[in-house]
């Protein structure tokens, strides 16, 4: 009797592990099946790039944005600020040989041409060449203003005398013109837009900023209130 209940024990320990063995082969097929969950973006992943925006605009727009607002008040107080301006002239002659370019009048605001834009550069300093030439009977003006100053080159079409000034009004008036975009080229008026763009990311990143930890610090819409009600006051009030 003891024999026979060995054996029969014995042929029911394979079926039994058998069961045992399949609930995980179940819980993988299970798993592999399952739809992929969405991947939320958490508030902290937009602190971080809200902070990594606003600390790259402010270091691109750091040295434009002292340089607008301190010229922002040089220029409120234009009237009281002295200026020292200091004028070169000089003078030349025109080759025999390039006084012939000019003795036909083109039409009015035409260039000087090339050969003579280069003898006046190597005289006086200044090059008209391609900027528009006021051509009278007697004469051909080159107006070539700049920022802070002043400058043009006067050519006598009959005996082909050059005159030339320069005028500067100093430092704060050349970083006013600036300031202004003033007789600035291409060149200054990209970077104005280029600041401009870095500005708008730097305060609008702040903006945003400011709505992330606005419910920890209560009086930060009061003064952005403050700051967005004042410039209107005064507006309405004292400009007529």
């Amino acid at each position: 009797m003891t024999r026979n209940t060995d054996c029969s024990c014995e042929s029911f320990a394979l079926p039994i592990a058998s069961v045992n063995a399949s609930p995980p082969l179940l819980k993988s097929a299970s798993a592999k099946t399952a739809p992929p969950k969405k991947r939320r973006i958490s508030r902290g992943w937009w602190l971080k790039q809200l902070h990594t925006w606003h600390w790259i605009s402010a270091a691109l727009s750091l040295a434009g944005m002292l340089m607008f607002a301190l010229t922002g008040v040089t220029l409120n107080h234009a009237g009281i600020i002295p200026a020292h301006p200091s004028v070169i002239q000089k003078a030349g002659t025109l080759p025999p040989s390039l006084l012939r370019l000019l003795a036909n009048k083109p039409a009015d605001s035409a260039p000087v041409p090339g050969a003579v834009a280069e003898s006046v550069a190597a005289q006086t300093g200044l090059d008209p060449s391609g900027r528009a030439g006021e051509w009278s009977d007697d004469e051909v003006y080159v107006a070539m203003p700049r920022p802070g100053g002043d400058a043009w080159v006067s050519i006598n079409r009959r005996t082909g005398a050059i005159a030339s000034e320069v005028t500067r009004q100093g430092v704060i008036s050349l970083f006013n013109d600036l300031h202004k975009g003033r007789n600035t080229g291409l060149g200054w008026r990209l970077f104005i837009d280029a600041f401009a763009a870095a500005a708008i990311i730097f305060t609008g990143s702040g903006l945003l900023l400011l709505q992330f930890h606005a419910k920890h610090r209560k009086k930060t819409w009061p003064l952005v209130g403050l700051g967005v009600a004042v410039p209107l006051i005064v507006a309405i009030i004292f400009i007529h």
